[in-house]
């Protein structure tokens, strides 16, 4: 991403991105606790992103990816959970259906990762030229959360020290732990350029959006008067409007386009001509 600020940080619709991240796994009822690995220098980032969020407290990570998973599954093993979710801190947008699923498949076996299948040409290429097509079948896009038993991959890691794997799936993987694969989200994307940055902030917006729609349509005949009234205003007219009320066409469609929008009947119902 560049800049000062570690991108995990960076407000996204007006909080930090990692507080979006928490909140979709802090809020999920099959969640029990939720702890952040965080570099030692960025505690008070921190503290500000986990505000008025229910989470354990961080724990600090190591020189690089797999270190910290490390550290935060040595964090846990005094807490001997059953199951373990870990998931990268910049893919806010991760659904409850995923995590219902990653968690599903763990009762069938010791890891499970979601995933989406590559739909797309592969080519293989040198000095900016193509050196091949790369068949696509039975390819996967991994994505987090990656979800296994405890203790499992917490062996899996230790055997693992000084390997630099990917994720934590070829950690399982190289232990020897068969790794489910569960239908993964494309709205539950990394957040790694300015592009993906962007993306995330026209995801938020449009969540913001609750946009319905409604008509509304009054007619009331001339009958004899001096003015008629319409949108409030009284404007003078050698006839005016009949009507039960100010007969006001106007306020009355504008007034049915909003009961419509938000499906409560018309203006008929709520001011019937009996009352």
């Amino acid at each position: 991403m560049g800049g000062a600020l570690p991108k995990q940080y960076l407000p996204l619709a007006g909080r930090p991105l990692l507080a979006h991240t928490m909140s979709a796994l802090a809020g999920h009822p099959e969640i029990d606790a939720v702890r952040a690995m965080i570099h030692p220098d960025d505690h008070g980032l921190y503290e500000k992103a986990a505000a008025g969020l229910a989470l354990m407290d961080p724990a600090d990570g190591g020189a690089g990816r797999q270190a910290s998973v490390l550290n935060g599954l040595e964090s846990l093993e005094a807490h001997a959970p059953d199951r373990v979710l870990i998931h990268d801190g910049v893919r806010p947008f991760v659904g409850a259906r995923v995590i219902e699923e990653v968690l599903a498949a763990l009762d069938h076996g010791p890891a499970a990762i979601a995933a989406l299948p590559v739909a797309d040409t592969l080519k293989k290429g040198v000095d900016g030229r193509v050196a091949g097509t790369v068949t696509r079948d039975g390819l996967w896009r991994a994505q987090t959360p990656q979800g296994f038993h405890f203790q499992a991959i917490l062996e899996a890691h230790r055997q693992a020290r000084g390997h630099e794997l990917t994720d934590d799936a070829a950690v399982a993987e190289r232990a020897g732990l068969p790794v489910s694969l569960v239908a993964g989200s494309e709205d539950n994307f990394k957040v790694t350029t300015p592009a993906d940055f962007d993306r995330a902030e026209r995801v938020l917006a449009g969540a913001g959006a609750d946009i319905r729609v409604g008509t509304g349509f009054d007619a009331h005949r001339f009958r004899d008067g001096d003015q008629i009234t319409l949108c409030g205003l009284k404007l003078r007219h050698d006839q005016g409007l009949a009507g039960h009320s100010d007969a006001d066409v106007a306020i009355h469609a504008l007034v049915d386009a909003l009961l419509g929008a938000i499906g409560a009947g018309d203006i008929g119902q709520h001011f019937p001509p009996t009352d």
